[in-house]
């Protein structure tokens, strides 16, 4: 369950559905109209009886129904086709799932219950740091640490695993989402535009990377002299610079981190280098700005977007294994 996008797997089939975490409310009827990826596009763009609902904020459930009603829908959608197989008696399903460090128990438990009110009978729930380095690749049950950044919509966390669970972690609430808002106050002040929450996502995808390379595109927006449309250009050098102090920032925490380990963690992370994973380490070049910033190798891991998932395909494999790691 991310911030941004809700990915769900089903055994061995891998991963059925990959959706933005977002809703359409009709408060009138009171009744969820839209889901996903249709709900996300028309952000923005509804009467005021139509509510868009994010029931993810920084990793963390805050809309308890709404996230119970997107898994409903969501299970219908993409796992239930596979039940169809069972006519009579419907198997049970056992959900994984995972919740970031800085979860209460009470935020960890909403989680749990989301999922058992959708129609899971089981739910166990294990570390997102846990997840996502399964998700590279890792043995996280080795006792040779790893670092990994996992750079999502709603949290950055930078955490070091090793012998089942996190040694050491940063955990950054100024991510993917937060970016999109640097780059809207971006042309706000430079520009006297008003840009939407979507097309400040889509110049972030399309115009952000760290190659030096060029990239120019047409945006419209809202005019804040006359409130009418208005149309720019943008380059990609206007969006690095918008979001310069944002990776700075990430760069000092993993600094911090790295200083305040125990000296056999550093000597392991620079011997085994840096991972780097969620969807805002598919920006061209990430890695050597990395490299240039820290001198520790880095590198972006295959499935970067979906490590996560990746990860707890893999830890279903091995029960034993998942539920000496499972929080609940």
């Amino acid at each position: 369950m991310g911030t941004s996008n809700t990915r769900i797997a089903v055994g061995e089939k891998g991963v059925v559905y990959r959706e933005p975490s977002y809703l359409g409310f009709n408060t009138n009827t009171k009744e969820f109209l839209f889901f996903g990826q249709e709900a996300k596009t028309i952000v923005g763009k509804t009467p005021d009886f139509i509510k868009i609902i994010r029931p993810m904020s920084s990793g963390i459930l805050n809309d308890f129904d709404a996230q119970v009603e997107y898994l409903r829908n969501a299970i219908t959608t993409a796992v239930r086709p596979y039940m169809v197989e069972f006519s009579l008696l419907k198997p049970p399903i056992h959900g994984i799932s995972c919740a970031p460090a800085i979860a209460t128990e009470i935020e960890r438990k909403a989680v749990v219950e989301s999922l058992q009110k959708s129609g899971c009978t089981q739910v166990t729930l294990v570390d997102r740091a846990l997840a996502t380095a399964a998700g590279c690749g890792f043995d996280i049950f080795s006792h040779e640490p790893k670092l990994v950044i996992d750079m999502g919509g709603g949290l950055i966390e930078i955490s070091v695993v090793s012998g089942g669970g996190v040694v050491t972690q940063k955990v950054l609430k100024s991510a993917g989402d937060n970016m999109n808002k640097l780059i809207a106050n971006y042309t706000y002040l430079k520009h006297g535009l008003v840009l939407g929450e979507n097309t400040c996502e889509d110049l972030k995808i399309k115009l952000l990377n760290f190659d030096n390379q060029e990239d120019t595109i047409n945006v419209r927006g809202k005019s804040l002299e006359t409130g009418l449309p208005k149309s720019i250009k943008l380059k990609s050098s206007d969006v690095r610079e918008a979001l310069t102090s944002q990776f700075h920032h990430i760069v000092d925490a993993t600094r911090e981190l790295i200083e305040n380990a125990p000296p056999e963690i550093a000597d392991a992370i620079f011997k085994n280098g840096i991972a780097l994973t969620g969807r805002i380490a598919g920006v061209k070049g990430i890695d050597k700005y990395f490299v240039e910033e820290l001198k520790i190798d880095t590198y972006v891991v295959d499935h970067h977007a979906d490590a996560t998932i990746y990860g707890l395909i893999r830890l279903n494999k091995t029960p034993e294994k998942l539920y000496k790691i499972a929080i609940s």
